[in-house]
């Protein structure tokens, strides 16, 4: 018993070893790209609301949840549309591509899952956008022509808002948000931010990689794959539930158990992490808690696409 506790723990201590450059490498690219004191993204994704569903497809595939936050935050105050959040949330992979990234015999998975959630984020955000347009068609015309001025004095007030930029989020106020960073996201240097985020990933990918190596140890692989690998259809609905955890671990665990221990399967894979995005969502419930029905309904949206993601996976995997 104690030499597999000890075995655990020594293993999850050379993997952390392992991921810790590529983990600041990619979190020094992320803390550069977010931290703009200029506001020129938030301004850039306003102004151009007929393409932002692309350029939140792409950017969701940043690692970490940086531009899954700043997106939350700005559908928040009504400068995107729901389809752009609903793109970057599925195309936002969270720590898998920096974990991935960090094994080299999953690096075409990496670049397959990249390009699926691209698809993937395209598909359902200019979808979500498309269905809105058609049902509120009739009703937005008969606003707008009881009220001409409105949505222009609406449009006014928010851009005299003053909005802060800083590690990923938009903050109306002061720097208050969390954004997975337990010594606050008012970081201007951006290496010491990087370090911070390298810091905190590598503790959960410690903590889960240790649980794991506990369950396969005292438990056997077998028995972890006949859990997970039991029904392929059942895995996807399992996987889709972990990915709605709003925070890094849940990409963590889901990653590990693809590429590392093999039990869970690429569509189940897709799925976990098309359904999360990390603690854009918890940015999302705190900048726009007025509306809980509309943020559960994101919330719930959010693993019908996971859902429906890997099981249309499952014809080609």
């Amino acid at each position: 018993m104690a030499e597999i506790f000890v075995d655990g723990l020594y293993d999850a201590v050379l993997d952390c070893l392992k991921v810790i450059p590529i983990l600041f490498l990619a979190y020094l690219l992320v803390s550069f790209l977010s931290h703009d004191h200029s506001h020129k993204f938030s301004k850039f994704l306003s102004k151009n609301k007929k393409t932002s569903v692309l350029y939140a497809s792409f950017l969701g595939c940043v690692p970490q949840c940086g531009f899954s936050s700043v997106i939350a935050d700005l559908y928040s105050e009504k400068h995107v549309s729901l389809g752009t959040l609903v793109a970057v949330f599925v195309a936002t992979s969270d720590e898998a591509i920096p974990i991935m990234l960090a094994t080299p015999s999953k690096i075409l998975d990496m670049l397959l899952l990249i390009a699926i959630k691209v698809l993937l984020g395209l598909f359902f955000g200019y979808s979500v956008d498309l269905i809105f347009k058609l049902i509120f068609k009739k009703r937005n015309k008969i606003v707008v022509q009881a009220e001409p001025h409105v949505n222009e004095h609406r449009h006014e007030e928010h851009h005299s808002h003053h909005e802060h930029l800083q590690c990923g989020h938009i903050h109306t106020d002061s720097c208050d948000e969390k954004c997975g960073n337990e010594k606050g996201c008012c970081v201007n240097n951006v290496f010491l931010d990087a370090f911070m985020h390298t810091f905190n990933i590598v503790l959960y990918i410690f903590v889960a990689t240790f649980i794991i190596n506990l369950i396969v140890g005292y438990c056997g692989t077998e028995a972890l794959a006949n859990v997970l690998t039991t029904n392929m259809y059942f895995q996807i609905l399992i996987a889709s539930l972990i990915g709605l955890i709003p925070n890094c671990a849940s990409s963590v665990l889901l990653v590990e158990l693809y590429a590392i221990y093999g039990t869970l399967s690429f569509p189940a894979l897709v799925a976990g992490l098309s359904a999360g995005a990390g603690v854009g969502m918890i940015i999302l419930w705190s900048k726009n808690r007025k509306h809980p029905l509309q943020n559960f309904g994101i919330l719930a949206l959010q693993y019908l696409i996971g859902v429906a993601s890997g099981m249309f996976l499952t014809i080609f995997f």
